[in-house]
């Protein structure tokens, strides 16, 4: 049976999903019958004293390593692990490895290092090749190379075509608002796809997310108010009207999108909503009725990429498996011709050698003995007498 799994590690929070066969594709006009596994963490890194790393604790003493996911951020030092300085790309190659153990760990039906299971990482769509090579360069360091590198809304339009699909072709507008930022990128979807079917540039603004509307009720709650009337003041009306305004002003970004593209709003089929910062339902009510477009969400908004992300790994396991059969298939018949020629080889030999040592009876006894070797294995001899002066 397929299994992918599926990572997506942000800046503020990791998910890990897994994928069986059977679990990607919902009955026609229904959700998921049977949901992907996910599991959500911190994206923080401790070292223990022999210097195993672990995803998503925060120590009592000591030390954890946060704000290293995003590798266009150069802000923050290299971590040091003992003498070993570690870059931003070792940090994240780190927290796939200690996922993949784990969910080999959990499911050791899967196998052993990533055998019998499909991995996709997936990375923000705005990384250049020197972004993702570094990460390849990380992963392939770790024994990782089998892990497949997804951008994330190539991941969460293959969410959408295995829930809604199949798809006709168009465009996907991929609205990802997470916690530190919002990325806008807009995807070809149905088939006829592109290898990469992003289209124009992806955008992306520290402006709008989790961060962002934190910092903007905070600062709206402590106008005139003491500390502790602040929860009480973002409750209630007041909380959704500041998203609303939140999300509305977000659109500044979408319509860039659709300018450096050259398409219109007209020419996007649907809005797929994901990200943690998106599970407010004012979010895709903002969108719907400012964009005029269908606008799709997943049930969980945060996992959606990760889920995607385990298709991919699903999919490519799945091939895999079906490959073998036939690699295995062409080993056993070559192995077979070379059987059969190795035969044919000793059995030439063979008819060689006793005609050799016929031969050298013949001649001890005093006689020749002539032999003619016919097609079929048929051995003719005959023998010749002389003498001896």
């Amino acid at each position: 049976m397929a299994v992918g799994l599926g990572l997506s590690i942000g800046t503020v929070n990791t998910v890990s999903a897994l994928a069986e066969e059977g679990s990607a594709k919902a009955p026609p006009g229904r959700r998921w019958a049977q949901r992907s596994q996910a599991i959500t963490r911190r994206t923080t890194l401790t070292f223990d004293s022999t210097g195993l790393a672990r995803v998503g604790m925060i120590p009592r003493h000591g030390r954890a390593i946060t704000e290293f996911a995003d590798l266009t951020q150069r802000s923050i030092a290299q971590a040091r692990v003992g003498h070993r300085a570690l870059t931003q790309a070792d940090l994240v190659a780190m927290v796939a490895e200690s996922l993949i153990g784990e969910a080999l760990h959990d499911h050791p039906a899967y196998g052993d290092h990533g055998t019998g299971i499909g991995v996709a990482l997936t990375h923000p769509a705005r990384y250049g090749p020197e972004h993702v090579a570094d990460l390849r360069s990380a992963l392939d360091a770790l024994g990782l190379a089998h892990v497949a590198l997804v951008a994330e809304p190539i991941a969460a339009a293959t969410w959408l075509e295995a829930e809604r699909g199949p798809l006709m072709p168009g465009l996907a507008l991929v609205y990802d608002l997470g916690g530190s930022s919002l990325d806008i990128t807009l995807v070809r979807v149905g088939a006829g796809c592109p290898l990469n079917p992003i289209v124009g540039e992806p955008m992306r603004s520290p402006a709008f997310g989790g961060r962002a509307f934190g910092a903007l009720v905070a600062q709206h709650a402590a106008r005139g108010l003491p500390v502790a009337s602040l929860s009480g003041s973002v409750e209630g009306t007041t909380a959704d009207e500041l998203r609303t305004l939140h999300v509305r002003s977000s659109l500044q970004l979408v319509y860039r999108c659709l300018r450096v593209a050259d398409v219109t709003m007209a020419d996007v089929d649907c809005v797929l909503v994901v990200g943690g910062a998106a599970r407010p339902v004012e979010v895709a009510q903002v969108l719907a009725g400012e964009l005029a477009r269908p606008v799709i969400t997943a049930p969980d908004p945060e996992r959606t990429i990760a889920d995607g992300a385990a298709i991919i790994g699903r999919r490519a396991a799945a091939a895999a498996e079906e490959a073998l059969p036939r690699h295995l298939g062409r080993r056993r018949n070559g192995a077979h011709r070379r059987a059969a020629t190795r035969a044919l080889v000793l059995s030439r030999r063979t008819k060689r050698r006793l005609t050799r040592a016929a031969l050298a009876v013949g001649l001890s006894a005093g006689g020749l003995v002539v032999s003619l070797v016919l097609p079929g294995d048929v051995v003719i001899q005959g023998l010749s007498q002389f003498g001896l002066r």
